[in-house]
This record gives structure tokens, C-alpha cells and sequence, in this order.
């Protein structure tokens, strides 16, 4: 007799679109890099957008996360609110973002958080800004910025494009 198989249910992320997950599914699909909160640049000639080294005052540098997340407009009037609208219209989200992922019908990578089930592995993939800003906005004249111009935060991090390979435990 075959042996029956259990149907796993699909991760949210798998089957929803974005603008039909909860607010709950929506929140837990970012992952904690801080790339998004960088400071960007925009050529007013070519519309391109450059990401500098040097982050929202808002963002903890160490946890990159939002130190108040839920009054971030009160503090930063010109933070962007994603939407499943403003995801389809921005173009500068990284490209390791999930609601970008999402959106353009990609799953979620091995290092994010609902996928791994830790919280620790976008920073050890190496796609979390952390140790990797040169100061906050509040440190930083406008004049210097064009001097921060970065290039990482529209890449993949080599050590996230592939999952690591599960460690064996060695012969005595």
C-alpha cells in the first residue's frame, strides 16, 4: 500500500499577493537589513538613484531596525510608507528586499528571517547594513553625500546568494 502524503500548507508569501496579506503577514516580510533606510540620491537628469553610506537618524545601526517605527513620519516627514502600490512604483528598493521579491513573483530567500527562522541570518548573509554605515544623517552635511555614493546595496552579498552547507561532525 503507497504511503499517503501530507499536503504542507504553502507559506503566505507563496500564495498571496501583496495587497491581499494581513498587516501582521505584511510587517513580518521585512526582513531587518536597514538597506532601505540608507540615503539615496537621485540624478535629476537620468532619474537614477544611488544609495550613500549614511543612514536615517532614526535607524539603530547595531539592530537595524526603526528606533520608532510606529512615529517615524512625525520625526522623518519624507519616510516612504510601502504599500503594495509604492513597492509596484519605487524604483529603488534593494534588490534583496522581500516586498520587491514578492511583487516580482520571486520567493524569499534562504537568509530571511520567515524562512530561516532567525532573526540573526540577514546580518550573517551579510545583506544588513550593519557595521557597514559611515554615520546617521544627523552627523553628515548634504554637501558630503555625493562623497558616500555606494554600490553594495544594490547587490547581493556573495555570502547570501547560496544557502550555507550544513556542517558535518568530524571523525575522531
Amino acid at each position: 500500500m503507497a504511503e499517503a502524503k501530507t499536503l504542507q500548507p504553502q507559506p503566505f508569501w507563496r500564495v498571496k499577493r501583496l495587497g491581499e496579506m494581513t498587516s501582521a503577514e505584511w510587517e513580518s516580510l521585512c526582513d531587518g537589513c536597514g538597506r532601505c533606510c540608507l540615503l539615496k540620491l537621485q540624478d535629476e537628469e537620468t532619474e537614477r538613484v544611488a544609495y550613500v553610506d549614511v543612514a536615517c537618524r532614526l535607524l539603530d545601526h547595531e539592530a537595524c531596525r526603526c528606533k520608532d517605527y510606529p512615529n517615524r513620519a512625525a520625526h522623518v516627514p519624507d519616510c516612504v510608507r510601502l504599500t503594495p502600490e509604492a513597492v509596484e512604483e519605487i524604483g529603488w528598493l534593494p534588490v534583496t528586499c522581500a516586498y520587491r521579491l514578492i511583487d516580482e513573483g520571486k520567493d524569499l530567500p534562504w537568509w530571511h528571517p520567515l524562512v530561516s527562522g532567525r532573526a540573526e541570518t540577514v546580518h550573517e548573509a551579510g545583506v544588513s547594513v550593519r557595521g557597514r554605515i559611515f554615520a546617521s544623517e544627523t552627523d553628515v552635511g548634504v554637501d558630503e553625500l555625493e562623497d558616500r555614493i555606494v554600490g553594495w546595496p544594490g547587490k547581493w552579498p556573495k555570502a547570501a546568494r547560496s544557502a550555507p552547507k550544513p556542517r558535518q561532525a568530524r571523525k575522531r
